[in-house]
C-alpha cells in the first residue's frame, strides 16, 4: 500500500470537501489505522510468544 500517495489523495480531498465529508473520512481513515493496529499487535504478540522456546515441539525422539 503506497502511504503517501493514499495521503496526498486524502489531503486533496479534505480540502475540497464540506465538513461532514471530511468528517466522515477522517473517521474512516481511524477506522482503517485501527484495523491495521490491532492485526500489527496481533503479529507482534505472535511473534513473542515464538521467540519465547522457540525450540519447543520442534524436535523430538520416538522410541518403539
Amino acid at each position: 500500500m503506497d502511504i503517501a500517495a493514499l495521503n496526498n489523495t486524502v489531503l486533496s480531498a479534505l480540502n475540497s470537501a464540506s465538513t461532514p465529508t471530511s468528517e466522515a473520512i477522517g473517521v474512516a481513515m481511524l477506522s482503517n489505522q485501527l484495523d491495521v493496529s490491532q492485526s500489527m499487535s496481533d503479529s507482534l504478540i505472535r511473534a513473542m510468544e515464538l521467540s519465547v522456546n522457540p525450540a519447543v515441539g520442534g524436535n523430538f525422539d520416538v522410541s518403539v
